[in-house]
């Protein structure tokens, strides 16, 4: 019942016409078990997915196919399908290759689907459970699983996330050295401590200058792609009894979700929102579209370049690095400003693409 009446072609429909081209689809290992996955999962999986790349294909969007449970849970809790906090991802050598397994399967039944557009191979690692030599050695080996399938697909590295995020930096040397690769990262202003004290000014102060630094440090000139993967449109204080929460308006939310929509859209990959649904309003993208709460997707989104509506401007030096689809990607015009902006500073110092996921 849920997968009949959740996500229906309606809202490919609902999101194409709101200029949105590719969706972050998230799935479970299980799937690569279907008709029959072990209990307790249920069958049946496999075959909506299959529609989603129907109906993305009918209104000419794109897909980005999301492993965000992997065998032995990657995180711990239920966003890896941990009902009881359990974490065994990436333990033993044979855990990593059942999860590689699980990339070739997805990558081998839709590399010759026009819609297929980058394979996410983990979606969210915790740190420091997940140690970065185990998640380099399974990234380079998934992303050899998707190439061995498919020299276009893009691919993505979610990097390590937890209270205390890990270097932001530390998935350069990789995915620098391994062409088409994107690294995945997810901002919140919930979670971790820092936002709970912080009023709404202040988040604001903190996309203009953190966020806006990290994104600078990521995007080097033949460095990967950088994809905000997930973003919503909620702060800390909105959960707690707070004063400076209690005379949020309408006009608050329009704001913060204009600057995120800013900050992220300089992301050379762009960004996905989570999620397009959710019975949470301001983490629904459909329900912020429909109230007036994010008032434009114009010029936003992931930079696939390849809907039916194109704004994006191509660059010729991000192509000449990738070397991978016979389609331009593209970038809208103010990251080429930003990227110009970005070089200028470098040759004065002497140094120097939504999706929409749905959950």
């Amino acid at each position: 019942e849920h997968w009949n009446t959740f996500i229906t072609e309606e809202d490919f429909k609902f999101m194409s016409s709101h200029r949105i081209n590719t969706v972050r689809i998230p799935v479970g290992w299980w799937i690569a078990s279907e008709p029959t996955p072990p209990a307790p999962y249920v069958g049946g999986s496999l075959k909506h997915l299959d529609k989603a790349f129907s109906w993305a294909q009918k209104y000419e969007m794109k897909v980005i196919v999301d492993l965000h449970a992997a065998p032995g849970s990657q995180t711990g809790s239920t966003v890896s399908s941990s009902r009881d906090g359990f974490m065994e991802w990436g333990q033993t050598d044979q855990n990593i290759q059942d999860t590689v397994a699980v990339i070739d399967f997805l990558t081998a039944r839709y590399a010759k689907h026009p819609s297929l557009y980058a394979v996410e191979l983990l979606n969210e690692p915790l740190m420091p459970d997940v140690s970065l030599d185990t998640l380099t050695n399974y990234y380079r080996a998934g992303y050899n699983a998707v190439r061995k399938h498919s020299s276009t697909a893009y691919v993505l590295f979610s990097n390590r996330l937890g209270y205390n995020p890990a270097d932001p930096r530390e998935l350069l040397p990789l995915s620098t050295e391994l062409k088409g690769s994107v690294i995945d990262v997810h901002y919140y202003h919930l979670f971790m401590e820092i936002f709970k004290t912080m009023n709404y000014q202040q988040n604001l102060d903190f996309l203009y200058k953190n966020v806006s630094a990290e994104l600078n440090q990521l995007t080097l000139p033949k460095g990967p792609l950088i994809f905000v993967g997930e973003w919503a449109t909620e702060w800390a204080t909105a959960t707690l009894d707070n004063p400076n929460y209690s005379k949020a308006s309408k006009e608050d939310y329009q704001k913060f979700a204009k600057v995120q929509l800013e900050v992220y859209g300089r992301a050379t990959f762009g960004w996905a929102y989570w999620n397009l649904k959710c019975h949470i309003p301001h983490f629904s993208l459909e329900w912020m579209i429909k109230n007036d709460y994010i008032k434009a997707i114009d010029g936003h989104g992931v930079k696939s370049g390849v809907s039916s509506i194109t704004y994006w401007k191509p660059s010729d030096v991000v192509m000449k690095f990738l070397k991978l689809s016979p389609k331009p990607v593209k970038l809208h015009d103010t990251r080429v400003l930003s990227l110009l902006n970005l070089i200028c500073h470098i040759l004065i110092s002497i140094v120097t693409l939504r999706i929409m996921s749905y959950a």
